[in-house]
């Protein structure tokens, strides 16, 4: 199957890590379900700068820069987001995500389920300053997490509500040191004419450096990326196996079997 027939079959699945993942209304080839502890195990062993690919694939602006522009800002995002872990661990004392949404004010809300939305959602930031955790993934995600071998990868440390939690409270975050975060200060030009020209930041910026802030504050030692496959396996164990061949393909070790 071709890069092209892969993003079709998997339009649904938009924007990546934690949530904007749409399942429904789309017909799409039939993947092989594989092990969800087999899937985790290998992802889990792809370096957490070599996502580079798949992080920008989702990207609007894909088609427009070279992989050696992709991995440096894969860098640069990545250690953004840890950076500004460590800077407010250090400033409120804790790596605690919930402690810090008191702490910065945020406003947490558990629903079921979103309202008013085909997609399947797990979780949200609605500016200024609430977060939205909707609890039917995670507790698909639990149940997921009951097989041994899939919580032998994932670690008994993974709590998902505090990962779904660290990666949204990122984006306040950023929102809150937008005159100076490097996913908010980084451009593009578009176009120029003249005088004029036009700039614009790079989405994927914003996501990857997520994803290093909620890695750092919850100490995972791998790429939070791989929670995409697993997250999305509790609603289609198929389409989640579609996806874990996705990252391989754009790793460039996609299993032809």
């Amino acid at each position: 199957m071709t890069r092209e027939e892969f993003r079709s079959a998997l339009k649904p699945i938009t924007d990546g890590l934690f949530g904007k993942q749409n399942t429904r209304g789309y017909k799409r080839p039939k993947f092989m379900v594989r092990p969800l502890d087999e899937m985790l195990k290998e992802l889990a062993e792809i370096p957490v700068e070599e996502w580079y690919a798949y992080a920008f694939s989702r990207e609007p602006l894909n088609g427009k820069f070279t992989d050696e522009q992709r991995q440096g800002w894969m860098k640069e995002s990545l250690d953004c987001g840890r950076e500004y872990a460590q800077r407010i661990r250090k400033e409120y004392g804790t790596s605690d995500p919930i402690e810090l949404a008191a702490s910065l004010s945020m406003s947490i809300s558990y629903p079921e389920v979103p309202d008013k939305t085909d997609r399947v959602l797990f979780a949200e930031y609605r500016i200024p300053n609430k977060i939205c955790i909707y609890m039917d993934a995670v507790n698909k995600a639990n149940k997921l997490l009951l097989d041994p071998q899939v919580l032998e990868v994932l670690t008994v440390e993974l709590d998902i509500c505090r990962l779904l939690l660290s990666h949204e409270l990122f984006h306040f975050v950023e929102e809150k040191y937008k005159q100076e975060i490097f996913t908010q200060t980084e451009k593009v030009r578009l176009w120029s004419l003249g005088f004029l020209h036009n700039d614009s930041i790079v989405i994927a910026l914003s996501e990857i450096a997520a994803m290093g802030f909620a890695k750092e504050l919850m100490g995972l030692s791998y790429s939070p990326y791989l929670m995409d496959v697993f997250l999305v396996y509790g609603y289609s164990p198929q389409e989640a196996s579609g996806l874990y061949e996705e990252m391989l393909e754009l790793w460039g070790k996609h299993n032809k079997s």
